[in-house]
């Protein structure tokens, strides 16, 4: 707005340059226009003689004042004109000044648009962030669960082989000529074991075990 107004003030100026210098000229011409009278005069005072002396002097001074006054119009004249050129310089400036201002504004304008879409894509990005994390705490949860089952799993199965060898103990006390040997129920419980256990290896999860 500011621009704007310097830029009118400017052409305000330019305009009232312009009519001064207009005005300067009617005095240039009215101060020509006085030197040819005066001229005039003395050429006509000097065929008058004796009488026309004194309007001669008068016709002379006549002609002087008015060549001087020709001479201060033509000085103002030019100094017009120069300052109507750098007041027009001064427009264009001005006038350049608000492109450019006008150019810095939409500028500003689009980095505003840039800012915004920056600000939505980092509060997007945050609430992805957050899911993520819930997904990892989640993960967490059930990493620990699985923990959990398998020591729970690994204190059944020393349990079950415990057993198993209690089993197998009251079971060798019995003999049986006639038939031909059994397999133990050692063999026959601690091998489900010892699969478990090879699994688990292979696993990677119960190496305790």
């Amino acid at each position: 707005a500011v621009v704007e107004r310097a830029r009118a003030a400017m052409g305000g100026i330019e305009q009232a340059s312009t009519e001064i210098a207009e005005i300067i000229g009617v005095i240039d011409g009215i101060a020509f226009q006085t030197n040819l009278l005066a001229l005039n005069a003395g050429v006509e005072a000097a065929r008058a003689g004796d009488a026309g002396k004194g309007f001669a002097v008068v016709a002379s001074e006549v002609r002087a004042l008015a060549q001087r006054s020709a001479d201060a119009a033509h000085s103002v004249k030019t100094r017009i004109l120069a300052s109507s050129e750098q007041v027009r310089s001064g427009v264009a400036l001005v006038g350049e000044t608000g492109e450019a201002l006008d150019r810095i504004n939409q500028g500003m304008v689009r980095i505003g648009t840039l800012m915004t879409g920056i600000a939505d894509d980092s509060a997007r990005q945050a609430d992805g962030m957050g899911q993520i994390n819930t997904a990892l705490s989640q993960m967490d949860g059930v990493t620990q669960q699985n923990a959990a089952m398998v020591e729970q799993a690994t204190a059944a199965a020393r349990t079950l082989a415990q057993e198993a060898e209690q089993l197998n103990e009251a079971v060798s006390r019995f003999r049986l000529a006639a038939t031909p040997p059994a397999p133990s129920v050692r063999s026959a419980l601690v091998a489900p074991v010892r699969e478990v256990r090879r699994r688990a290896a292979n696993d990677g999860g119960w190496s305790a075990f």
